[in-house]
């Protein structure tokens, strides 16, 4: 499996750590909850087959999808990191799913032997928390926007540019996209019609196609 985590490590140095960090692999079912909000958390996941959504509900029953995750990414890493502090997410398995889990104390302290592929890992772990990080504000940026319109061209014109390329797919449906940018998905829907009729974008299901001429005619 091809994960950040295991940057720089061969095959075999992989193979070598993975009792270290007292790894255990799991299978979840679609549907069913991996973590749930209020666990504590001891260990990282990484997960292998599937896909993964991360979800906040408050008491009134409203979702936020704070984001997706996907074959070779990692997750619960920041909870691991503190122990005993209560997840504020649940984890939902949104297809059938494996994982694998590491126990995150064995993973910041180095064997006795010092060896330099668990050194490697450790800075490999801070740099996706940095990434991690970089997602959350750009999430927080996009949904900072009063309108509709400007929280999806915030969102579209990013993804847009991260794939280089006007014409692109978006790892969301519709509803995902609603609970990402914390919009009900009526009105989100309804504004991508009045979005296309005004030639601003062409969209069918998870592609899009921007249109870059109109926007100087277009008032947010």
């Amino acid at each position: 499996m091809t994960t950040p985590l295991w940057k720089g490590l061969k095959e075999e140095e992989i193979e070598a750590i993975l009792p270290c960090l007292r790894s255990e692999e799991k299978f979840i079912k679609k549907g069913e909850f991996v973590y749930r909000m209020g666990d504590p958390i001891s260990s990282l996941g990484v997960l292998l087959q599937g896909k993964l959504s991360i979800e906040h509900d408050d008491l009134w029953g409203n979702k936020t999808i704070l984001s997706m995750i996907t074959p070779g990414n990692i997750f619960a890493e920041t909870y691991a990191c503190v122990p005993g502090e209560p997840l504020m997410v649940n984890i939902v398995a949104i297809e059938d799913s494996r994982i694998l889990c590491l126990n995150m104390l064995h993973l910041l302290t180095t064997c006795e032997r010092s060896c330099p592929h668990h050194n490697k890992l450790i800075r490999n772990l801070l740099a996706i928390l940095a990434q991690k990080n970089l997602h959350l504000s750009r999430r927080s940026f996009h949904t900072a926007a009063k309108t509709i319109r400007a929280r999806l061209l915030s969102y579209l014109s990013y993804e847009a540019s991260r794939q280089g390329s006007l014409s692109f797919d978006i790892p969301f449906n519709r509803q995902q996209l609603a609970d990402y940018l914390n919009l009900d998905r009526s009105a989100l829907s309804n504004e991508l019609s009045k979005m296309q009729k005004e030639q601003i974008i062409i969209c069918h299901r998870n592609h899009f196609l921007l249109h870059t001429d109109s926007f100087d005619e277009m008032d947010f």
